[in-house]
């Protein structure tokens, strides 16, 4: 049984920054941080094991009881096995076994959006009942889904709600297809959709925004294009699921919802509430810790 004052290590694993933090149940957000630390990660095997190693034994204390860490890709929660990491080369690598050996703490993996999930989930008045959504917005577009609290991983490795076709004849994608809406709505999208409106690759979303409340039309066509995909991947799950709740995170994860704010939804049957994330970069972390918590708990009460 865990105590009131028990901590996990959060780690939130992303394609250019590792986050690490302290993590224990409470607060208004359903989790509260203690030393957070945010530093390149480093994408080779030898230098991420030593890396995260190093900020694991830096951030913990007595109270730590277990470690929960967030990996882009596919990774099998089920199985606790990572698939693939995108950039970061720890594909087939036994992580778990590999940090509780040399910290002493027992460790969970999670695709990095299911971690998301857990945290914004518990950050909300309701809690995670029912089933809920979540697709991130980055350089790429992941996604998880939560039945009541708990990961759902379908035959092991769901979530990839980037790799929804949306366009019979849109781009090629990495999986192999073509028309993902990874391919038309993700970060990486956004910037190609940019450099296509002749704007500066330096503008940021928030600018094409304020420029379409101003009435710019060619900032405006450029939002509608860059969500309209990403709301035909949104009613497909609901389609399939029928979720209580849509979340959006992922660091443009505010814009792609002020985005598709914009455009006209088909309520009769698509009539499932799309909220914007609440905890910004915080969540994975934040997520992870508790997800590590919640997992250590189930071990000490069987």
């Amino acid at each position: 049984m865990l105590r009131v004052a028990d901590t996990a290590i959060g780690v939130d694993v992303g394609g250019t920054r590792i986050r690490v933090a302290r993590i224990a149940r409470g607060g208004s957000l359903g989790g509260t941080l203690q030393d957070r630390v945010s530093e390149p990660v480093q994408q080779d095997r030898d230098g991420f094991s030593a890396q995260i190693i190093r900020l694991i034994n830096a951030a913990r204390n007595d109270s730590c009881r277990a470690v929960g860490i967030g990996i882009p890709g596919r990774i099998d929660g089920a199985a606790q096995t990572i698939e693939s990491a995108g950039y970061i080369d720890v594909a087939g690598m036994d992580l778990p076994t590999m940090i509780a050996r040399e910290t002493g703490l027992p460790t969970r993996i999670e695709n990095d959006a299911m971690m998301a999930l857990v945290a914004e989930g518990n950050a909300r008045p309701e809690g995670a009942t029912g089933l809920i959504m979540m697709l991130t917005v980055g350089t790429g577009i992941g996604g998880a889904t939560l039945e009541n609290g708990t990961p759902w991983y379908g035959g092991g490795i769901s979530g990839q709600f980037g790799h929804i076709v949306v366009s019979a004849d849109g781009p090629l994608c990495n999986c192999g297809r073509v028309g993902c809406v990874e391919t038309l709505s993700s970060g990486t999208a956004l910037g190609q959709l940019i450099t296509k409106a002749g704007l500066p690759d330096t503008i940021r979303a928030e600018e094409i925004h304020a420029r379409a409340l101003a009435g710019d039309d060619a900032a405006s066509d450029l939002l509608n294009e860059w969500a309209r995909p990403f709301l035909r991947a949104i009613e497909t799950l609901i389609s399939v699921a029928d979720p209580r709740l849509v979340i959006i995170g992922g660091g443009l994860g505010v814009d792609m919802t002020r985005a598709l704010e914009r455009l006209p939804r088909q309520d009769k049957w698509f009539n499932v509430p799309i909220e914007m994330a609440l905890l910004g970069d915080d969540a994975g972390v934040i997520g992870a810790g508790l997800c590590a918590l919640s997992a250590h708990a189930a071990t000490q009460s069987e």
